[in-house]
């Protein structure tokens, strides 16, 4: 700023260097959170899409996979089968998965300030991905627990960091 041909320059103090280091660190450990949650859903999505309609012999299976296959019905003007269903309810999780890494990935995206704009939203994803640990333990197996598991803790470490740049952020407006 310029007054009468004298410069006024803002020269930043230590506390101030200080506060600005850690909203940059949180925002860093946040957006990396997001982004890792957001390549696990992309490897989740890739590995549920490919794997889900697999059948191992040793399941003993065949026999319940051909009857859902061959008995036909009329859902609501559409002739359908049980595998027609568990195929769209498999492809639909597939989809929402990967809509979740691209959310992921946006939330990774946005500066501090979004974030915080967007805070309900961070939350409501991670508490999302509880609920899909937790029918992943009760109904699935090894792969889907770890993944759903990694996936939740990363959203939750984001969004808490996320929560946390905004305290910071407060305390170095009011400092």
């Amino acid at each position: 700023m310029t007054r009468s041909g004298v410069v006024v320059q803002f020269e930043p103090t230590r506390q101030d260097s200080g506060a600005a280091a850690a909203i940059s660190e949180a925002r860093m450990k946040a957006s990396m959170f997001y982004r890792i949650a957001s390549l696990l859903l992309l490897l989740f999505a890739a590995g549920h899409t490919f794997g889900f309609r697999q059948n191992n012999p040793e399941w003993g299976a065949d026999a319940v996979l051909a009857l859902m296959r061959s008995v036909h019905f009329d859902a609501q003007g559409f002739t359908r089968t049980y595998w027609d269903f568990f195929s769209a309810f498999g492809l639909f999780f597939s989809v929402f998965l990967l809509f979740a890494a691209v959310l992921a990935w946006l939330l990774g995206g946005f500066p501090a300030e979004t974030l915080a704009r967007v805070r309900s939203i961070a939350w409501a994803l991670a508490i999302c991905f509880v609920a899909v640990t937790a029918l992943s333990c009760r109904y699935a197996f090894t792969t889907p627990i770890v993944f759903s598991t990694l996936i939740t803790l990363c959203l939750t470490a984001a969004a808490w960091l996320s929560a946390k740049q905004v305290s910071i952020d407060s305390v170095a407006i009011a400092g």
